[in-house]
């Protein structure tokens, strides 16, 4: 039997985030943090979004380490934020409907910001890397129509800015400046670094084909 295969949790409820791993050939446990967002407070952009990845990884962790480890399986936790920053603001997930519209008023034609934070804990260790991408996104001059209809189909509500770059909301991003899986909410080259700071290869977490195991 051959070694066994590094394991990648997720601590994010993100399906964006679990399908950009599942096409990267990477299938990885899921287990949502259960943080609470709202009570972490920064008054700059990439701090905020690395300091929340940081508590989701840990409270994985923690949830972890009261189940009986896998002898000899490195486990590594990656906890992942993104937050958009626009015109001086911090912008998170839309309180609702009408601020989502207003957002969209307001970012429409213009520029912004997106920093995803990552933060990778090996399991066995408690070693902790952390990075943070930021990636530019032009907003495309969306009519007063289309806004609403975008809204109404309720997906900016779900995520960092009110949009999405691999959804719907796609047609509304005229060109991005950096990594577009950034955008999506988990950065795969990032994540093949951090990876490589706890001597692992993103090509070890490949899925394996039938018969190898």
């Amino acid at each position: 039997m051959g070694q066994q295969q590094p394991l990648l949790v997720l601590a994010s409820a993100s399906p964006a985030r679990r399908a950009l791993l599942t096409a990267a050939g990477i299938d990885a446990d899921v287990i949502v943090s259960g943080v609470d967002e709202s009570a972490v407070d920064a008054t700059a952009p990439d701090t905020l979004c690395a300091m929340l990845a940081r508590l989701k990884a840990h409270a994985v962790v923690k949830r972890l380490r009261q189940r009986p480890a896998e002898p000899g399986r490195q486990v590594l936790v990656l906890g992942c934020d993104s937050v958009l920053a626009f015109d001086g603001q911090i912008l998170g997930k839309p309180e609702d409907t009408g601020d989502a519209v207003k957002r969209w008023q307001a970012m429409r034609g213009q520029s912004g910001v997106l920093h995803t934070g990552h933060c990778l804990i090996d399991l066995a260790t408690g070693e902790a890397r952390e990075r943070v991408g930021s990636t530019t996104v032009h907003f495309a001059d969306l009519t007063d129509d289309e806004i609403e209809a975008y809204v109404a189909t309720g997906e900016p509500l779900w995520v960092a800015g009110a949009f999405t770059i691999d959804g719907l909301g796609g047609p509304f991003v005229e060109g991005i400046e950096g990594d577009h899986t950034n955008v999506v909410g988990l950065s795969l080259p990032l994540l093949r670094h951090l990876l490589n700071d706890f001597g692992c290869s993103i090509t070890d977490l490949w899925r394996r084909r039938g018969g190898d195991s």
